[in-house]
Parts: C-alpha cells; structure tokens; sequence
C-alpha cells in the first residue's frame, strides 16, 4: 500500500509531456492561467498566474520567465532558445468622452450651471473598459476656480470585477447664455435687417460687455464697428444706424406756412435720424442747420439759424 502511494506520488510529480509556448494569447477576462501560456499545459492549466494586462494594454512574457512558470506548476515546457516569448494582450473600448462630460455636468449642475454648460477638456486620454462592459462613472471630487471657470476633477471608474480606475481630468466650464449674434459680416453704420442677426445660445464671457438678448434690441439699429458671423452683438456697440454721410449730396426741405420748397446740398456732418448736422447751400455757400429726416435728407425748419455765413458777395437767404 506503501508502495502505490509512493508511485502514485512520483507520478503526480512528473511533468505532463508535450506542452508548447503560445506565440500570443488574447485574455477574456482580467487574470491569466497557465493555459494562456501553454497548449497542453496538464493539469496546471486552469491555475491562476496572477492579473493581466488593463483593457486595451498588453504584456510580454519572455523565455527565463516561462521556464520559470513552467517548473514552478509542473509543465513540461523548456525553452530552446532566450528568444521565445508570449504576447498576452486584452481586448478593450474607450469610454466616449461624452459619457466623462455626462459626469461632470451632473456635477457641474448641483453647483449651479446648467445641463447645456460648455465644457472644454484640456489634455485628454480616454480610460479603457473591457468591451461590452458599461462603467458606472462617478465624480469623486471638483475644484471650479470662480471667474475663470478653471476647473480640476477626480473620477471614479467602476467596472464589477474590474480594478478601480481613476482619472483626473482638467479644463474650463463656461455658462452659456440666450443671446443676439451676427449670421455674417455686418459692416458698421448701415442698419441691422432681420436676415442680418439670430438667437443663440453662446458662452456668457466675462460679463464686462452687455450683450443683446432680444432681436429687437438690435434690428433697425447699426454698430459702432465691425462685426464677424458668431459674434455676440454689445449693447454698447449699438447706435442709431447713420442716415447720412458726411460730404453726401442730400436733399433738403424747408416748409412753411402755404410754402414748400426742395434744394439740393452736401452734408457737413455724418448723423442719424433726428440728429442736427450742417448742410452747405451750394448756391449760397452758407451752411444751415438742418435734421435728418430720412436717408440724405434733411428738414430746415423756420427759424433755423446759418451755422457759417455766406461768401462775400452773395445773396444770403434768410430761414427766420
């Protein structure tokens, strides 16, 4: 009886015969077995050699370290040169940026920004998960630096049986805000059509500049300066849009009583409607103060008095 165990014990302790070292192996899970190694491994196959590689990575098993393996779980495996090796590799998804930005805006919102907050990620990897997993992603801790809308987060990715994965991410938040943009090049001083400007929802800046929340606010008025397609039209950028030019020719009315006449003359100032600019009397030289009616035409009111006389010599017309 003595003898058989004796036997049965030596047996146990022979290596299994035939074993060959995998070129590569692609894990299904996330530890590797001695199985992953080597075909025909003997009963050793199922034991667990340790953690593989994270979702997407790999590693590289060299010949020293096989044999290693090989005689520490009794696998009939010896190298024939120190240049063989296994590739152990897992297959892995990257988590799509947005379902990150989804845990932070949860974040982001119980401080006070809205759901349509933007978000700019500065340097940025995404994490892996094996595939067909879906990780439950949690925001463990947010800085937002008041003003700059800097910010730095710490987050927890959580796949069941998977290692705890931590990511820092950092970058900006921005509240946007409902406001009155230009749809293309808009000059300065012509006046804003409605084809000219649309509701958007923009990034609310710094707050030193006003800007516009309601088309009515800016349709029929004109800027100050120059504007590109996207940009927020300022409160302060708008004025009363210019009717007339400085140096354009106008036509000037005066009315009195039973009388109405029209001349023509040449605007010494650039204005609005209703500003009082001086219009020169070709006829005259003189120039009179006249209102802006209209696009280059002006309204010379009795009583109006000559802004500069006219030259020696020539009839001056008096409007009293």
């Amino acid at each position: 009886m003595r003898m058989i165990s004796f036997f049965a014990a030596l047996l146990t302790a022979i290596p299994a015969a035939g074993a060959t070292l995998r070129p590569a192996t692609t894990l299904a899970g996330a530890e590797v077995h001695v199985s992953d190694l080597f075909d025909d491994p003997g009963p050793a196959g199922p034991r667990v050699l340790g953690a593989g590689p994270a979702p997407g990575g790999r590693i590289v098993v060299q010949a020293a370290q096989a044999a290693a393996i090989a005689r520490q779980f009794g696998v009939a495996w010896r190298p024939r040169s120190g240049a063989e090796q296994i590739v152990i590799d897992r297959p892995g998804r990257m988590v799509p940026r947005e379902e990150l930005l989804e845990a932070l805006r949860q974040a982001l919102r119980d401080g006070g920004y809205s759901d349509d907050a933007q978000i700019d990620l500065s340097a940025f990897s995404a994490p892996q998960v094996p595939p067909d997993t879906k990780p439950e992603i949690a925001v463990e801790q947010i800085d937002v630096e008041p003003g700059s809308g800097r910010f730095t987060a710490g987050l927890a990715i959580v796949v069941p049986g998977e290692p705890l994965q931590r990511l820092h991410l950092a970058g900006r938040v921005q509240a946007l805000v409902t406001a009155v943009v230009a749809t293309h090049r808009l000059m300065a001083g012509a006046p804003i059509q409605p084809s000219d400007v649309r509701l958007q929802r923009v990034p609310s800046g710094t707050g030193q500049d006003e800007s516009a929340q309601n088309l009515s606010q800016v349709i029929g008025q004109a800027l100050r300066h120059p504007l590109n397609a996207g940009q927020k039209i300022a409160v302060a950028e708008l004025s009363a849009p210019i009717l007339v030019q400085k140096g354009a020719l106008v036509q000037i009315q005066l009315q009195v009583p039973g009388l109405a006449v029209t001349a023509a003359g040449t605007a010494a100032d650039s204005g609005a409607m209703g500003d009082h600019i001086g219009v020169l009397n070709p006829a005259s030289g003189a120039i009179i103060e006249a209102e802006i009616t209209g696009p280059d035409q002006v309204r010379v009111l009795p009583g109006n008095a000559l802004r500069r006389p006219a030259r020696s010599g020539q009839t001056q017309i008096s409007l009293r």
